[in-house]
This record gives structure tokens, C-alpha cells and sequence, in this order.
């Protein structure tokens, strides 16, 4: 395709606002740029649908990633589905179930972000946030009996966009 320009878009994600104005600050050069909290976003702002990677058409964009890079849980820790308990070491303790489904997110990814929505939505099942205090009960319920267990993991906040799983 000769004479017909291709453009670059830098794609910058952030999951606090003080991250995604220091991006902006640091890509104000650039010709087109999006900062969103999370891929999700990125990947519905631009109508991304995951196909395998021969499917996708190249494309000359970069991604800047200021989250935390995902780290493993630690190797103690496990959430045992089929009795529904979480495990440290050679302790457990039982959970409900949306301790459980919660848990069982964070656990598969440690160090991912889970936004409210994508948690709600995987949890609950639909998207409604209203204020929240559903799962703020629970993680906190959850942050309990990890630390009654002595776990050398809890679950942090990411103020105005999910929780993480994070070692102590």
C-alpha cells in the first residue's frame, strides 16, 4: 500500500488517575494516544475481538502497561473448589461461596488487577456495581480468614478500580 500513511497509536494503561496523568504527560508528543485503566477498556474502545494471533492484521501500536506485572500466588496458598475451603500450608478454612468465586479470581491471576465491574460481572454474574458494599463485605470477609490463616498473601485495593492479590 504505498503513499497511504499508516499512523501509530500509543496505548498507555493505568489503573490509578495519577498514572494516567503522568502517561499522558510522557506521550503529549505523540501523534494519537489512549489511556485507559485496564486492556479491557483499550480493547473495547477499539472493538478488539481476541482471534488467534495469525488472524490478527499488523498493526504499528505500542502498549504502555503501568500495572503491577502479575506474580505467582504463594506456593501455599490454594483454594480447594470442591470442598470450598481455602488452603495455607496445612491449614483451612471454609468459605461461601462468593468468598470462594471472588478468591478464585484473584487467585488464578495474582497481581492482575480485577476491576469492580469484571469482578461483579464474573462473581455476580451481571454488571450492576450499584455501591459496591456486596463486594466490599466479601473481600473483606475474605481478608480475614487470609489473615487468620497467618497467609503471606492479601488482597489489596486499587482505589476507584478493583483488588489485587498480593504477597504480604
Amino acid at each position: 500500500m504505498q503513499g497511504i500513511p499508516v499512523a501509530s497509536v500509543v496505548i498507555g494503561i493505568a489503573s490509578s488517575p495519577a498514572e494516567r496523568r503522568h502517561l499522558a504527560r510522557l506521550l503529549g508528543g505523540s501523534d494519537a494516544f489512549l489511556i485507559v485503566s485496564n486492556v479491557d477498556q483499550a480493547r473495547e474502545f477499539l472493538g478488539v475481538v481476541e482471534t488467534p494471533p495469525a488472524a490478527t492484521p499488523p498493526t504499528r501500536a505500542m502498549v504502555v502497561e503501568a500495572t503491577p506485572s502479575p506474580q505467582p500466588p504463594p506456593p501455599d496458598l490454594a483454594v480447594d473448589s470442591d470442598r470450598r475451603v481455602l488452603r495455607w500450608r496445612d491449614q483451612e478454612i471454609d468459605l461461601t461461596r462468593l468468598e470462594h468465586d471472588v478468591l478464585l479470581c484473584l487467585v488464578h491471576a495474582p497481581g492482575q488487577i480485577w476491576t469492580y465491574e469484571r469482578l461483579h460481572l464474573e462473581v455476580w454474574g451481571n454488571r450492576h456495581l450499584g455501591r459496591g458494599s456486596d463486594m466490599h463485605s466479601v473481600i473483606r470477609r475474605v481478608r480475614g480468614k487470609l489473615a487468620s490463616l497467618n497467609a503471606a498473601a492479601t488482597i489489596h485495593s486499587v482505589r476507584g478500580v478493583g483488588f489485587r492479590l498480593a504477597p504480604i
